[in-house]
């Protein structure tokens, strides 16, 4: 098996798309670090004008921690088209190229051979995310600087303190990773049923979309079904960030305010990833060999 992963590692880093990804994330994360090293401080008192009438504010508050925070937020939303590009190639690409008939003709199982394909692009999907964790938060805190942080929401204003915010990261990030190996799961599903890579990638960014338009829209008619929905639980990671509070009103720190709902959601996308990986061993065991 361990043969296998690395075959299919090679395969997927020795193609220009993957480099792609890896390229467009230190891209945007750079244009979001650099607006805000230009004009971050005359945003950051715009949107906190109201708020300095009523409190007094000191320290600083745009500090690597926020920037990271506002970078996640973004890119979250984009880093699906990255896995698709990958993951929805990983079966796909070997039809397109001819050679799918030969790897399933050799003695290694169609069921060892799709956990190869799929250990890869999991790989592939947790080297991306270090890599966006390495460029969002490392290089934010070089450049910006540490501080407390101050989370801006509709109805309340959550400030961490510093030394509490790394560990919220890290388990963001993790989470982040899962949201993430649901669409890796996904486009690899939708890989089987294909004979080019442009199929999977696309039908991947629509399901996303069409998921996310009716998890956004407040109608009686959807709610059955949103709370199964893998988007409604994609941005579980920022309630990482909402800290407790005991009687007095005072925050708790090394406290998550709804632990249960994390761990609800990261039990649904777990979910969906079972259930998409069994699907995929279920249809490439009962392909026709010949089509």
């Amino acid at each position: 098996m361990l043969s296998l992963i690395r075959i299919e590692l090679y395969k997927i880093f020795r193609r220009a798309r993957t480099y792609i990804s890896f390229a467009a994330v230190v891209i945007i994360v750079w244009l979001i670090q650099l607006g805000f090293y230009a004009e971050g401080e005359k945003y950051m008192g715009f949107s906190m004008q109201a708020l300095s009438d009523t409190f007094i504010i000191e320290g600083k508050v745009l500090n690597g921690y926020l920037i990271c925070f506002i970078i996640l937020q973004t890119l979250l939303v984009h880093i699906p088209l990255l896995v698709a590009l990958v993951a929805g190639d990983m079966i796909s690409g070997e039809a397109n190229q001819g050679t799918l008939r030969m790897l399933m003709t050799r003695p290694v199982g169609r069921t060892r051979l799709v956990f190869g394909k799929f250990s890869a692009a999991v790989i592939y999907t947790i080297a991306l995310l270090i890599w966006l964790a390495l460029w969002s938060l490392f290089f934010s805190l070089l450049i910006f600087g540490k501080g407390d942080m101050l989370i801006m929401k509709s109805e309340v204003i959550t400030q961490i303190p510093g030394p509490d915010i790394l560990w919220r990261y890290f388990a963001a990030f993790c989470f982040a990773t899962l949201a993430m190996l649901t669409v890796t799961s996904l486009a690899f599903l939708l890989s089987v049923f294909a004979s080019n890579s442009i199929g999977p990638i696309i039908t991947t960014m629509a399901i996303v979309i069409v998921c996310t338009i009716i998890q956004t829209l407040d109608l009686p008619v959807f709610n059955t079904i949103k709370p199964w929905l893998f988007t409604t639980h994609m941005l579980g990671w920022k309630g990482f960030f909402d800290v407790k509070m005991n009687t007095d009103n005072e925050q708790l720190a090394g406290t998550v305010g709804n632990l249960p709902a994390i761990i609800k959601s990261g039990t649904i996308l777990t979910a969906h990833i079972f259930l998409f990986l069994g699907l995929a061993i279920y249809s490439f065991r009962r392909k026709d060999i010949l089509t």
